[in-house]
């Protein structure tokens, strides 16, 4: 990684996931000194599916992460739209939706970019901010320490929220949760299985697909599969009060769930690594106040559902090391050109996220039967060929394989 000289400027990056170990890196390759705080008392590992686009592709090269990655799509598999009652047929797959993504786990990128940051970096685990006071010259911020209750105050050039859709520096510097956050009213349970399910090989993935609800099992070609479980809720503070096995078996029912369902339904019970959230959009006026900004779900969570979430970040942290680094006596300009720039790209993938969660999880049975015309259009070769080659023309497959650091 090329660092150029020391700058003098320090930033506070809050968060030390995709987007907040991306931010770090791009700030030090321009000469900054990066102060990462995170909530958790350990780094993460391992995690649920994700993919990498282009886009990603492209700032993760230029951050100097990409020889620690790789795409894990297994080469010979194939995707099957199963039942409960055991049948099956070929489906349609994630590699079905337009770009060219790569398939990995979240914490391939977090390890990734966290083996490159040097060693010398701060980084301040069990920390959190806990009041923020700017003026035109940089940023007070109070830190706490959650383990010892100790805290101190420091000053920064700049501050990155990186901590995510409930983000802690957003709620200091530009208001309550409310005010941003749009509700799907879907839940998701995204985690990893400890081996291939039933009547379904290694390289396989599986599609089980029933109104309001739906599991998909992603396969890998080197890594055990993961499994993302889907439903309506039409109250969704409520699936929050109790366990999230409880509420999951409840959303698919108390039925026979046949063995995919059942076996992926249990390993819920004792996953180690297990998101359980409601689908959140975040939508904001501006991601950036005075010397405040906000990347990565933070600023404008496009949902699993877009698949767009790890590359917008890693995208968005490198071009706001190139807008700092352009204008580097003028971190007001820089952020606005960074925003400026970057914002078309990120509304596109929150419109398109809204989209695809109907091919995720249909809400009707004509939806169902729409994606079964789907699939028969594109396992014939002539209508795939044409259905494909409107694809990769579309803005949505242009958007996602765009450089946008160079756009």
């Amino acid at each position: 990684m090329d660092i150029t000289n020391d700058s003098g400027r320090r930033a506070l990056v809050v968060g030390l996931g995709i987007s907040g170990i991306a931010t770090a890196l791009r700030l030090r390759q321009i000469g900054w000194t990066p102060v990462i705080v995170e909530k958790a008392a350990s780094r993460r590992s391992g995690g649920y599916f994700i993919a990498l686009f282009g886009a990603g592709r492209a700032a993760a090269q230029r951050l100097g992460i990409m020889d620690g990655l790789s795409d894990r799509t297994p080469r010979d598999g194939a995707n099957f739209t199963i039942d409960r009652i055991g049948n099956r047929r070929l489906g349609l797959g994630y590699a079905d939706l337009p770009g060219k993504p790569w398939m990995m786990l979240r914490g391939d990128i977090e390890e990734a970019g966290f083996d490159k940051l040097p060693a010398d970096v701060d980084i301040r685990y069990a920390t959190v901010p806990t009041h923020l006071k700017q003026d035109a010259e940089g940023v007070d911020v109070t830190l706490a320490n959650t383990v010892d209750g100790t805290s101190v105050t420091e000053r920064f050039d700049l501050v990155v929220g990186a901590d995510g859709l409930r983000s802690t520096v957003r709620k200091l510097a530009f208001g309550p949760h409310e005010k941003f956050l749009r509700r799907l009213n879907y839940i998701v349970a995204a985690y990893q299985l400890r081996g291939p399910v039933s009547d379904v090989a290694s390289d396989d993935g599986a599609i089980l697909l029933e109104p309001d609800r739906s599991m998909w099992i992603f396969p890998f070609a080197d890594h055990p599969p993961t499994v993302l479980l889907s439903y309506r809720a039409d109250d969704v503070d409520a699936e929050f009060s109790g366990s999230p096995v409880e509420r999951v078996r409840a959303a698919f029912g108390r039925g026979p769930t046949g063995r995919a369902l059942g076996e992926a339904l249990d390993a819920l019970e004792s996953a180690d690594d297990l998101l359980f959230d409601s689908v959140e959009q975040v939508h904001m006026d501006r991601w950036h106040r005075g010397r405040v900004v906000l990347v990565g779900d933070s600023a404008w969570c496009v949902t699993l559902y877009a698949g767009m979430g790890a590359s917008a970040g890693l995208a968005g942290a490198d071009l706001l090391g190139t807008m700092l680094d352009g204008h580097p006596d003028n971190v007001g300009r820089a952020l606005a050109e960074w925003e400026k720039a970057l914002r078309p790209y990120v509304e596109h993938y929150q419109q398109n996220g809204s989209q695809q969660r109907k091919f995720f999880v249909p809400t009707n049975r004509l939806q169902l039967t729409v994606r079964r015309l789907m699939t028969k259009g594109m396992r014939s070769p002539v209508t795939s060929r044409v259905i494909r080659g409107l694809q990769a023309k579309s803005k949505t497959a242009r958007f996602k394989e765009m450089d946008i650091a160079r756009a």
